[in-house]
C-alpha cells in the first residue's frame, strides 16, 4: 500500500512538473508573439501600412494584396484617430484557428482607446511563420 501511494505521489509530482514546464513554454511563446504584435501595431499606428503588409505573415499576404490592405486599414483607422491607450487584455497560444491551417498562433486582444472611439477591442493574431519568426496573420478592430 505504501509503495502504491509513493508511485501515485511521484506520478502527481511529475505531472505537475510537466504541466508547469508547458505553461512556461507557452509564456515564452506568447511573450515573443506579443513583442512581434507590438512592433507591427506600431507600423499601423504610424500610418506605415505598406510596411505593415511587408512585415505580415505569408498567410496574411496571400489573403489580401498590399493595395487592398492599405485601402482597408486606412478606411478603418483614420476615422478612429490616434491611439490614446492600448492595454493588453488577453493572449492565448493555440495550434488551430477556424479557417486557418494548423500552425502556431497566439490570439492577442487589447483594450484600446482611440481619439474618436473611446472603447475598442483590437484582436491581433501573430503566427510562427515559415522562416521561424512571429508575424501577424490577422487583425481586427471591434
Amino acid at each position: 500500500m505504501v509503495k502504491r501511494k509513493s508511485v501515485i505521489l511521484v506520478f502527481i509530482m511529475l505531472s505537475g512538473i510537466i504541466f508547469t514546464g508547458a505553461l512556461q513554454a507557452n509564456e515564452v511563446v506568447e511573450k515573443a508573439a506579443v513583442t512581434a504584435a507590438g512592433a507591427w501595431l506600431s507600423l499601423v499606428d504610424e500610418g506605415n501600412y505598406a510596411e505593415s503588409w511587408n512585415q505580415a505573415a505569408g498567410l496574411f499576404k496571400a489573403a489580401v494584396t498590399k493595395e487592398q490592405w492599405q485601402n482597408t486599414v486606412k478606411a478603418v483607422k483614420v476615422p478612429l484617430g490616434k491611439v490614446v491607450v492600448r492595454k493588453l487584455k488577453s493572449k492565448q497560444y493555440t495550434k488551430t484557428l477556424p479557417g486557418a491551417p494548423d500552425g502556431e498562433y497566439v490570439v492577442i486582444q487589447y483594450e484600446t482607446a482611440f481619439e474618436n472611439k473611446k472603447s475598442a477591442i483590437e484582436t491581433i493574431t501573430p503566427m510562427l511563420d515559415k522562416d521561424g519568426k512571429w508575424r501577424v496573420s490577422g487583425y481586427y478592430i471591434k
